[in-house]
């Protein structure tokens, strides 16, 4: 993706391999704030405080919080803690622990000695995976969008998206976003509706940034205000993307999107999630059994901005001294789910179909 007219991705390793360099998320959308992460401790706070965010991007930080680990101690203790101290960093998101799992598996058999050079180029190779992963999820999503265009030429396809799933939420390309932006390139006329997604407003902040930066056509809107739409027919799909799908199909995403699930079910409105594969946690059957981040009362009481003279403040909204519950996720249920995007196609959200999916890998 780009960024005033220049590629640019979420991530990149220093040319020494002795930092990695990441958007700070959080000064978006009113800076543009490039941080330089140089130890597997920096990478924990990132991650935790939500410089990162989005499951796949998690993932691929991790797995460059390992790298830093072994140019710094290469042993298996210090392999084994840093894996377990970065896994703490983010409970819900499924490609956290698997991204963990890959470089600790990976690594235990290397010689002490090469495993800094072994982990650098293992965690590389992670992110370009996630890059081909999104890509491959857009070209799939496509076709839904062209499907959408064939029956209503002349008027632009309304989608409807949830959180921040777009390339800020991954290295490149985005999960969800990913088939708008191949729609745009294709030629179609698209056209998204932007919940701000309270508390964080990861889509006031972040989808509707990627999306200006793109030149894709988007109205934020009131997270409470999709169902409106879709009641008036002016959403043709809602896509989102998910932090972990069960082995049935149960997704967790961003608190709010089972609302948007339900809205859609009652107005006959497709509802895909985009679901990288390593977002799948086969082990888990009920979604119910995710574990739910927590997370700080102050991201519901107070809200950031920017003033009158530009500067990036934080105000609180509600009466002082106010208690306030932050779930940061919710489940949707298999059965609002009209179906998965994934890399290797589309597919339903049912236990039968994702096990095949499973055994198909190469």
């Amino acid at each position: 993706m780009k960024v005033g007219g220049q590629p640019m991705r979420t991530l990149w390793p220093a040319p020494q391999r002795d930092a990695l360099m990441v958007i700070d998320q959080r000064a978006l959308p009113h800076a543009l704030r490039i941080e330089r992460l140089e130890s597997a401790e920096a990478v924990e706070v990132a991650i935790r405080e939500m410089w990162v965010r989005g499951a796949p991007l998690i993932g691929a930080t991790a797995a460059y919080g390992i790298a830093l680990q072994m140019n710094r101690d290469a042993g298996d203790a210090s392999l084994d803690a840093a894996a377990k101290w970065l896994a703490r960093a983010r409970p819900t998101a499924v490609n956290l622990a698997w991204a963990l799992r890959r470089m600790t598996e990976a690594l235990r058999p290397v010689a002490v000695a090469d495993r800094a050079r072994v982990a650098w180029d293992l965690a590389d190779a992670i992110a370009e995976a996630d890059v081909e992963t999104n890509a491959a999820i857009g070209r799939h999503g496509l076709a839904l969008l062209q499907a959408i265009a064939q029956r209503k030429p002349g008027a632009p396809v309304q989608v409807l998206t949830h959180c921040n799933a777009g390339w800020l939420a991954t290295v490149d390309w985005g999960t969800a976003t990913a088939p708008i932006y191949q729609a745009q390139a294709a030629g179609i006329d698209v056209h998204v509706w932007v919940d701000e997604t309270r508390p964080r407003n990861q889509g006031a902040s972040l989808t509707a940034w990627e999306l200006g930066q793109a030149g894709v056509a988007h109205t934020l809107i009131a997270d409470n205000a999709g169902g409106h739409l879709m009641q008036r027919g002016e959403v043709d799909i809602v896509i989102v993307g998910c932090d972990r799908v069960s082995a049935r199909g149960d997704v967790c995403n961003k608190i709010g999107t089972y609302l948007k699930a339900l809205a859609a079910q009652d107005n006959g409105v497709p509802f895909y999630v985009a679901m990288p594969i390593s977002t799948l946690d086969p082990a888990l059957d009920d979604g119910a059994a995710i574990p739910i981040e927590e997370r700080g009362a102050r991201e519901v009481t107070h809200i950031a901005g920017v003033d009158a003279a530009g500067a990036l403040v934080e105000v609180r909204l509600t009466p002082e001294g106010t208690a306030a519950a932050n779930p940061a996720f919710d489940v949707t249920p298999a059965r609002f789910i009209t179906g998965l995007i994934t890399e290797r196609g589309l597919v339903n959200a049912e236990a039968g179909a994702l096990r095949r999916l499973i055994e198909q890998a190469p």
